[in-house]
């Protein structure tokens, strides 16, 4: 009896989750047709180009190779020619994960503080709020060139102190990973301050009354409410850090640019090289990682919300 008095009473929740889930997909319907017709079908031309020996100038010669352009030994000279077999394709996925991950975190921290600073109530936070947005503001390649020159060795005001930091790709990484953390730490603010809008005043007053401390109020209410929005962040910025591009091609230059990022190597090979199959290999492995980051912040997300 009570097993079925449980369901019955069940049965109803039930039935409105299902009727919101279906309008819930009736409004995606029209986000997905347009992906599809947007992004579905170079998506589609990338993996067949990955699969082929295409080159840039002549597409239409192109060879099905099968998996030759990710992994192809030589027979006769016994040289390895695939893309997962390249050391610099290697060197390339370790400092774009590296950059990702210590920016990320940096960014998540800085843009924590600051979102903490200025949500407080004190003369002049407008203004506050407006300047902190300025380095998001300026335009990526704008700022990499500022900061390319600043960097440079002969006359930049920190290359001069620190030396040709962009000619070596270890140093060079670190000090391009300065850089983003200048520039997109605002953003991440932004969307922090964003989260702390929407938490309840009477939470705080509440717990002021009873006498809990503002690190306590931290850690109880404003990081577990804040958890959402920080999600979204993070998942924003690491795709972001993962297809980064602009910064370090500005400030290293192609050949350097591709030692030390995937979207760069990608591209030294697809227009540079003219390699239209290998440089889709490389792309394809960019968007299979960047869906395995997706995956696993999307799941995060599911359990720890739902």
């Amino acid at each position: 009896m009570t097993n079925t008095a449980a369901k019955t009473k069940s049965t109803p929740r039930q039935g409105v989750q299902a009727a919101r889930a279906r309008t819930a997909i009736w409004f995606l319907v029209p986000a997905l047709i347009a992906i599809v017709l947007v992004a579905g079908y170079p998506l589609y031309k990338t993996f067949y180009f990955s699969f082929t020996d295409s080159n840039i100038s002549n597409p239409a010669d192109a060879k099905w190779i099968g998996l030759g352009n990710y992994w192809y030994t030589d027979p006769q000279t016994g040289v390895s020619l695939g893309l997962l077999q390249d050391p610099k394709w290697w060197s390339a996925v370790w400092y774009t994960v590296k950059f990702t991950v210590v920016s990320v975190v940096l960014e998540t921290i800085l843009g924590l503080i600051i979102a903490l600073v200025i949500n407080a109530k004190f003369k002049g936070r407008t203004f506050m709020r407006t300047a902190m947005l300025v380095p998001w503001a300026i335009p990526t390649v704008v700022s990499a060139q500022m900061w390319a020159f600043m960097y440079n060795d002969s006359f930049g005001l920190l290359g001069t102190q620190l030396g040709a930091v962009l000619a070596d790709t270890d140093k060079a990484v670190w000090a391009i990973t300065a850089v983003d953390v200048w520039k997109t730490t605002p953003f991440m603010a932004l969307m922090l301050m964003a989260g702390l809008s929407i938490i309840p005043g009477d939470l705080y007053e509440a717990a002021d009354v009873d006498g809990a401390s503002k690190w306590t109020q931290f850690w109880r209410i404003t990081l577990p409410l804040l958890r959402p929005a920080m999600m979204v962040a993070l998942v924003f910025r690491t795709l972001d850090a993962l297809r980064v591009f602009d910064v370090m091609y500005v400030m290293m230059g192609p050949n350097k640019a591709a030692e030390a990022s995937m979207t760069a190597y990608a591209r030294l090979n697809l227009i540079d090289n003219q390699l239209l199959g290998y440089g889709s290999a490389a792309s394809v492995f960019i968007f299979l990682l960047i869906m395995v980051f997706t995956v696993i912040y999307v799941t995060s997300l599911r359990v720890r919300f739902d």
